[in-house]
């Protein structure tokens, strides 16, 4: 009976968490993307940078995954607007990004609206 009250447990908290996300996503593992059919046109610039630029160093699933629970994968920190602007600073500074300010500020500014949409 346990056993079965924690299946179903667990079952609900996977139907609920799926249910949840609000930024639509394809591809899993290393392949997960968000779909860039669900960015809007006014985003699409600052979507196609960071496709470029952020998979450098790591795979958009870590952005994707960091949006949808706003949490940070690998430190379970909190991601949120501030943690944007923290990571986006910490970028600017690592000599391999080569991203520059203005490449920084789109892409915060594509993770804030990114953000926003999955709080709604």
């Amino acid at each position: 009976m346990r056993k079965h009250m924690l299946l179903i447990a667990l079952f609900t908290l996977v139907i609920a968490s799926v249910a949840d996300a609000r930024i639509m996503a394809k591809g899993r593992g290393a392949k997960m993307n968000f779909d860039p059919d669900s960015i809007p046109a006014q985003y699409k610039a600052q979507f196609d940078l960071m496709t470029r630029k952020c998979v450098k160093c790591h795979t958009m699933e870590r952005t994707v995954i960091a949006i949808q629970t706003g949490r940070a994968p690998i430190t379970g920190q909190p991601f949120e607007r501030q943690a944007v602007k923290a990571y986006g600073i910490k970028m600017l500074r690592k000599p391999d990004s080569n991203m520059n300010k203005q490449e920084i500020r789109d892409v915060v500014m594509l993770l804030n609206f990114l953000l926003g949409e999955n709080a709604k």
